[in-house]
């Protein structure tokens, strides 16, 4: 079981994707937004981040920017789970340090998969 933080600003989709996490056995944190997402992680250091990219005030890509470029969050995962499915948003989501883009709706399958691969298990 792992601890995942969902930074996410839809209710729908946090109840979608918590549903889905904690089926397969792991503890999720949720934020609405990308600073308050970035104090959560600061604070509660979970082994993994979902990311959405369209929040309110600081985006995603900024978000992750600033988890991959501080010391303390640097080393944790985060997957960007994003309704922009444009190629240019993924390559502009890795070179931010996402570790992986998944485009919504994610398949349970693939998404709980590459959710192991990057935690290792």
């Amino acid at each position: 079981m792992a601890r995942i933080l969902l930074i996410e600003d839809s209710p729908t989709d946090t109840a979608v994707l918590t549903q889905l996490l904690e089926r397969n056995g792991h503890q999720v944190l949720a934020s609405g937004s990308g600073e308050d997402g970035i104090e959560v992680c600061k604070r509660e250091l979970p082994d993994l981040v979902l990311m959405d990219v369209v929040l309110p005030g600081m985006n995603g890509f900024q978000a992750t920017r600033a988890l991959s470029r501080d010391a303390k969050t640097s080393a944790i995962p985060v997957l960007i789970v994003s309704t922009k499915a444009m190629e240019a948003d993924r390559a502009w989501g890795l070179r931010q340090g996402a570790k992986d883009y998944i485009v919504k709706p994610p398949n349970e399958g693939a998404l709980i998969g590459r959710i192991n691969e990057l935690l290792g298990a």
